[in-house]
């Protein structure tokens, strides 16, 4: 009952408060093709690449420090096939809330990719950044 009532404090905060600047999702992503681990920073309302994900955190919420550790993303995540070109549409594969204390809660369904939630911080300047990406090596 306490994470529906907090999960609800978060989809109200999503619905009714622009984007808060600098707020940023903290999020691990794992290539199992290469058993690559790459954490990844997606500011808020902005779409980050990793391999050929889109993602983008569209809320963003922690527990404060007295509460049990938590942290919690809405995530949309879009797939872009192998060989897409500028016209191709991705297909969204995900749409909904990630836990950082429970990933197979609500977990991606992908052959190749596994992401999951670490933290919620806010940066001084938004941008977003993937270290250890497939792209990057």
């Amino acid at each position: 009952m306490k994470w529906l009532c907090w999960l609800a404090a978060g989809a109200a905060a999503m619905a009714t408060a622009p984007a808060e600047a600098g707020k940023v999702a903290v999020l691990q992503g794992l290539d199992k093709a290469t058993a690559r681990i790459a954490t990844i920073d997606v500011p808020i309302d902005q779409q980050v690449r990793y391999g050929n994900l889109l993602i983008t955190a569209r809320a963003c919420v922690k527990h404060p420090p007295e509460e049990l550790p938590e942290s919690a993303a809405f995530l949309v995540i879009d797939e872009l096939p192998p060989d897409a070109g500028p016209q191709t549409r991705p297909e969204r594969i995900f749409n909904g809330w990630m836990f950082a204390s429970s990933p197979a809660l609500s977990a991606l369904e992908n052959p190749v990719y596994d992401i999951s939630v670490l933290d919620c911080k806010v940066t001084v300047e938004p941008r977003p950044s993937v270290r250890g990406s497939p792209e990057s090596q």
